[in-house]
C-alpha cells in the first residue's frame, strides 16, 4: 500500500504551520475597544467633500507607485526632518516586513523588548530571521542591562523599540533608548504608532545617527482603515528597503484619501487632544475601582490587571463590550486586559460593565 504524502506537511516551513495566524475578533454589534481605533467620525460636510474628491479617482488606473506629493505631506505632518527620507507602506506591517526582508540572512536576529508588538516575532519568523525578546523590567522600563547584554551576544541585525510600547503603553526612558541606539551593532526601529498621544518622538534624532529610523502610521489618527504607514530616516537605507516593496502598495484611494484628510488635520488634531483628554478620565475612574491595577499610558489605550481577567472579559462581552484579554496566566501580562479609549459614551458603558463583572 502506498502512503499518501500530506503535501501541506511536507512543502510548508514547520515553522510557519507553527504560527498561529493573526486572530481579529468579531466584532459586530459590540462596543468596540479593542483595537486602539480612534471612535470618532468625520464631520458630515468633511465627508461629503472627500466622497467628491472620490469621484475624480480613475480606478482603472495603477496607483503612483511613489506618490511625491503624498510623501511631502506626511513628511511635513510628522515633522520629518529636512535631509530625511520617507518611504509609505501599507500599514507599518509591511513596513516591518520590508525591512526584515532586506536583512534577513542565515543565522542573522530581530530583536525587540517583551511584552512587545506581535508582529517583530511573527515577521522574524516569516522572513527566516531568529527572533531575540528581552523581557521588560517589572515596571515594564527598559532593562538596559539585558537589552545591552542581549544586543552583545546575538549582534541583532535590527532592533524595534515601541514608543509609546504596546501593550503596556508606556514610553521608554529616552536616555536608554540612546544607549541602545549607541551599543546596536545594525539598525534600530523606533515604532511611534502611538506618536499621536504621547508627546514625545525620537523624529528630531533623525540624521544624529546612522543607524536610527523612525516608523508611524496613521491609523491612530482615525485613518485606521487607509491602511497607510511611514518610514522615516537616511536615504541609504530607505532607497535598500524600497527594493523589497512590492510594486504599487498603496492604492489610488488610500493615496487621495490620505492627501485629503492631511488638509483636514485641526480636525484630527481636535479628535486626538479629546482622546487624550479621556484616557486620563477612564484611568482615575479604573483607579477608582476595586481590585483593578492600571499602568501608566501615554497611547490611546489602558493596560490593567483584575483578579479572574478570563471571567472578567467574558462578563464584559456578554454585555456587549469588547476590549482585548491579554490571554496570560503567566509572566508579566499575567491576568491583565487593555482597553482603548473610546467616546465618552462607550467609555461610560465599559466601566458599568466592568463594575457589574468584578462584583
Amino acid at each position: 500500500m502506498i502512503k499518501k504524502i500530506d503535501k501541506v506537511t511536507a512543502w510548508v516551513r514547520p515553522e510557519i504551520r507553527d504560527l498561529s495566524a493573526y486572530h481579529v475578533p468579531d466584532s459586530a454589534d459590540f462596543i468596540k475597544l479593542d483595537a486602539m481605533e480612534n471612535p470618532y467620525h468625520w464631520p458630515q460636510a468633511m465627508v461629503e467633500e472627500w466622497l467628491a474628491v472620490l469621484r475624480e479617482v480613475s480606478l482603472n488606473r495603477y496607483p503612483d507607485p511613489s506618490p511625491a506629493g503624498l510623501k511631502a505631506s506626511l513628511g511635513e505632518a510628522m515633522g520629518v526632518p529636512a535631509g530625511q527620507e520617507v518611504l509609505l507602506g501599507n500599514g507599518s506591517d509591511e513596513l516591518i516586513q520590508m525591512i526584515a526582508l532586506a536583512l534577513a540572512q542565515p543565522g542573522r536576529a530581530i530583536l525587540a523588548p517583551e511584552p512587545g508588538f506581535v508582529m517583530y516575532k511573527m515577521i522574524a519568523t516569516m522572513t527566516g530571521m531568529d527572533y531575540v525578546g528581552v523581557p521588560l523590567a517589572e515596571d515594564f522600563s527598559l532593562d538596559l542591562e539585558a537589552m545591552l547584554a542581549a544586543i552583545e551576544q546575538h549582534q541583532p541585525a535590527v532592533v524595534f523599540l515601541a514608543y509609546p510600547n504596546n501593550p503596556t503603553g508606556n514610553l521608554f526612558d529616552r536616555a536608554a533608548v540612546n544607549a541602545i541606539i549607541k551599543a546596536s551593532p545594525g539598525l534600530v526601529v523606533v515604532d511611534e504608532a502611538y506618536h499621536a498621544f504621547a508627546d514625545d518622538s525620537f523624529m528630531g534624532e533623525l540624521g544624529k545617527h546612522d543607524n536610527l529610523l523612525v516608523m508611524r502610521t496613521v491609523s491612530k489618527m482615525g485613518l485606521a482603515g487607509l491602511r497607510l504607514g511611514l518610514l522615516a530616516g537616511p536615504q541609504e537605507w530607505l532607497k535598500e528597503f524600497d527594493k523589497a516593496r512590492l510594486p504599487y502598495n498603496i492604492n489610488v484611494l488610500t493615496q487621495v484619501s490620505a492627501e485629503f484628510a492631511l488638509t483636514h488635520r485641526a480636525v484630527l488634531d481636535k479628535q486626538t487632544r479629546q482622546i487624550c483628554v479621556d484616557r486620563e478620565k477612564l484611568m482615575t475612574n479604573l483607579q477608582a475601582l476595586d481590585g483593578i491595577t492600571t499602568f501608566p499610558s501615554r497611547a490611546n489605550f489602558i493596560l490593567f490587571r483584575v483578579p479572574q481577567a478570563a471571567a472578567v472579559f467574558a462578563a464584559l462581552k456578554e454585555q456587549g463590550v469588547l476590549i482585548k484579554n491579554m490571554g496570560a496566566e503567566h509572566g508579566p501580562l499575567a491576568q491583565c486586559l487593555r482597553v482603548t479609549v473610546g467616546t465618552v459614551e462607550e467609555n461610560a458603558a465599559f466601566l458599568r460593565a466592568l463594575s457589574r463583572a468584578i462584583k
